[in-house]
């Protein structure tokens, strides 16, 4: 003990917590800890290593105690775990979560609201966080979770012939009856100049899929002009089911059969398989058509079409608007990453915490580091900003090298189908005449198009073999003219439909979203 001042006595302790004061500085307070379990980028190269030098950044800059456990690499063993955890209410701060146990935590109020955190955290919530994926979480006006974008949306686009525009004096359509007036032009007016009947309006193929029934994507931006692109409409409670029951699906087979009888769809579209129908359009068969961004724009796949016609041009353009205004090249549906913060982890007053260390993982700092490792030991930039492993200094130490992959297991944390994660996967390239070219520069072309989400259309369930064949077999008819297409023919196919099970199929895929949270 120290005298002060006459009379008073304090301890060390005071007068060291007093000479802080005194000098303008304030007590470090204690570290925070904050448990993440995660879900492996890589499950089968190992979990982060425990000399990781993210933990040093992280309590250096942001005064947390991380500590991370890898969840199993199987959904079913991850549900396990987790299920586990909230049944003993053992959940960790932040954790992975399966949209099959999500419902279950949030009635079991074992998860922590998570809508105060979106705006203390910005450059995430830009990122990451947008209308559909905070909608996803939603549980009575409330979203528990964080849902992060996966696979890449929207990936494909509605491309026109700008040079047979260009040479028949036509402008890129907008409308149903523009796209057909074009359709036409490219059919009757010899767009290419060969002195041959050999053009067509449109290009397509069967493409049909799940989330595609009947005549499949490559036809849905003429469906989306009615809005009842793909099998189901999931906007809402009020309006989900199988689209083939609405009005419109009728009025969008009537306009895409006017554009088969009057011969403008390339006539081998029931015949082509996927290579054939890109095997057509770099041959110059047709004019306007959807395609994918890759498929379209990289080199390789390019190159036979710049080979044909050097000063051929395909743009994309907006899907054709219908006559309510409606316009869409197709429906997505994104899959998403979910994390939870546990109502335990709220109660102790961590909310505002793990914000913190969101928002730090969407910093550069934090991008890179998880998403590549070490700047100048794991990756060196180019002179594109691109991480790349050209001329480290020890090639071992690469993030692209096994023993290296640990060191980047959360980056499906911060990855959100960046320029920067997408430009070693799409490489710019130049054509014949110099003329610039990019799938990733078509790949925001076509993201930034007219769509329809339909999240969750991938859950849904799937018709039986007898349902599914006299759908898909139906609306063929119709278009070949082995059924007249007219409203008396098209209602007898809708109670046939029916009477096998499609109101069937119909009423439980309604049922399934409802209960898994797809409609609102």
């Amino acid at each position: 003990m120290k005298k002060l001042m006459k009379g008073v006595v304090v301890s060390a302790a005071a007068i060291a917590a007093l000479a802080m004061v005194s000098c303008g500085g304030s007590k470090k307070s204690s570290a925070v800890d904050i448990e993440l379990w995660y879900g492996a980028a890589a499950s089968e190269a190992g979990p982060i290593p425990s000399d990781w030098i993210g933990y040093q950044i992280v309590k250096d800059k942001l005064n947390i105690n991380l500590k991370l456990t890898n969840l199993p690499s199987s959904e079913a063993d991850q549900n396990t775990k987790v299920n586990a955890a909230g049944a003993a209410n053992t959940l960790p701060d932040l954790f992975m979560v399966s949209n099959e146990v999500y419902a279950t935590l949030v009635s079991k109020k074992l998860l922590a609201p998570v809508d105060s955190i979106y705006a203390k955290m910005p450059n995430r919530t830009a990122k990451l966080y947008d209308k559909d994926s905070r909608a996803f979480t939603t549980i009575d006006g409330k979203s528990y979770a964080l849902a992060q974008p996966g696979s890449i949306v929207r990936n494909e686009g509605v491309l026109i012939r700008k040079d047979w525009l260009d040479k028949l004096g036509l402008s890129i359509p907008k409308t149903t009856d523009e796209y057909l007036a074009v359709m036409k032009a490219f059919t009757e007016k010899d767009p290419d100049g060969n002195g041959k009947n050999d053009t067509y309006g449109y290009g397509a193929y069967l493409e049909v899929s799940a989330t595609n029934e009947g005549l499949g994507r490559r036809l849905d931006p003429l469906f989306g002009a009615f809005g009842v692109a793909g099998t189901w409409n999931l906007a809402s409670a009020k309006t989900a089911g199988l689209n083939i029951y609405k009005p419109e699906y009728y009025d969008a087979m009537v306009f895409v059969k006017q554009i088969v009888d009057a011969g403008y769809i390339d006539p081998n579209w029931l015949a082509y398989k996927k290579d054939d129908f890109r095997a057509a359009w770099k041959q110059g068969r047709f004019g306007i058509m959807r395609e994918q961004n890759a498929a379209y724009a990289s080199e390789g796949n390019f190159k036979p079409f710049d080979n044909n016609f050097p000063d051929g041009e395909w743009v994309i353009v907006e899907p054709p608007v219908g006559p309510n205004g409606q316009s869409s090249a197709g429906t997505y549906s994104q899959a998403y990453r979910m994390y939870a913060v546990s109502a335990k982890a709220a109660k102790e007053g961590k909310l505002d915490k793990i914000a913190e260390l969101l928002e730090w993982m969407s910093s550069d700092e934090g991008y890179y580091l998880l998403g590549w490792g070490q700047e100048g030991v794991n990756y060196v930039f180019n002179d594109k900003g691109v991480p790349v492993t050209d001329g480290l200094p020890d090639p071992s130490k690469a993030y692209t090298e096994s023993a290296m992959i640990p060191l980047t297991q959360l980056r499906n944390m911060v990855y959100y189908n960046g320029d920067i994660e997408l430009a070693s996967r799409y490489p710019t390239w130049h054509r014949k005449n110099g003329k610039e070219m990019s799938a990733l520069t078509a790949l925001r072309e076509m993201q930034a198009k007219a769509w329809t989400p339909c999240i969750g259309q991938d859950k849904m369930p799937q018709p039986n073999a007898d349902v599914k064949r006299f759908y898909e077999q139906g609306v063929v008819e119709f278009m070949t003219g082995n059924r007249a297409l007219n409203p008396t023919e098209w209602q007898k196919f809708l109670d046939e439909f029916t009477k096998i099970g499609g109101k069937d199929w119909n009423d439980a895929g309604v049922k399934l979203a409802k209960e898994k949270n797809i409609i609102k």
